[in-house]
């Protein structure tokens, strides 16, 4: 009965709004027929016009404004400044560095330095000048990123390579002489005014 009824209800959906009368008729099988044709000793059925439901409109609600980037200046650059593109830093373990931006930082925004990847300690929120310290020898990368309060990138430097070149203690050429009263290994040069104890 359920599912005649369900039928019954589907074809009222469908059916337009002026056609609201349908036919009801029981065939040979003993099974009930629903139909908006009229059939042989069929029964008219009148059903109601159906109920509609109109939703109140909802007042707008006007979207929080995020922060980011269409919040006061944009970054025209950000870039390293020193040290340049392909330098190179002989027998030193620290090498002074400096973050340049246009215009300056913006309150809440912190510049984050990463040499070769990993994140540079002691670098002002705002860039300029500062020391990495100590460098290992070899070929280093060194970018600059302007990151917002969210912690969200919205100025990026181009990575700069340089080149730290060290005292190496297995080639006697690039050693660094010895201090006075200290014995070397033979062939390597002692400091000026430093003799060679004999062996």
């Amino acid at each position: 009965m359920r599912a005649i009824l369900f039928t019954l209800m589907s074809a009222g959906v469908l059916i337009p709004a002026a056609a609201t009368t349908v036919y009801r008729w029981v065939d040979e099988s003993g099974v009930t027929h629903y139909s908006d044709q009229p059939h042989e000793n069929a029964q008219k059925v009148e059903l109601k016009a159906p109920q509609t439901y109109s939703a109140p409109k909802l007042p707008a609600v006007p979207s929080p404004s995020l922060p980011g980037p269409s919040q006061g200046p944009v970054y025209k650059s950000c870039q390293i400044t020193a040290p340049s593109n392909d330098q190179m830093f002989m027998n030193t373990f620290t090498v002074t560095a400096g973050v340049s931006l246009q215009p300056p930082a913006r309150p809440g925004d912190q510049v984050v330095v990463t040499l070769d990847g990993q994140r540079v300690p002691g670098v002002p929120p705002d860039g300029g000048a500062f020391t990495i310290s100590p460098v290992d020898r070899g070929t280093h990368s060194l970018q600059a990123t302007v990151q917002d309060a969210s912690g969200r990138p919205v100025c990026q430097s181009a990575s700069v390579t340089f080149h730290v070149h060290q005292p190496g203690t297995l080639n006697p050429q690039t050693a660094a002489p010895a201090a006075p009263g200290v014995p070397t290994a033979p062939g390597v040069p002692t400091a000026p005014g430093v003799t060679r104890p004999r062996s």
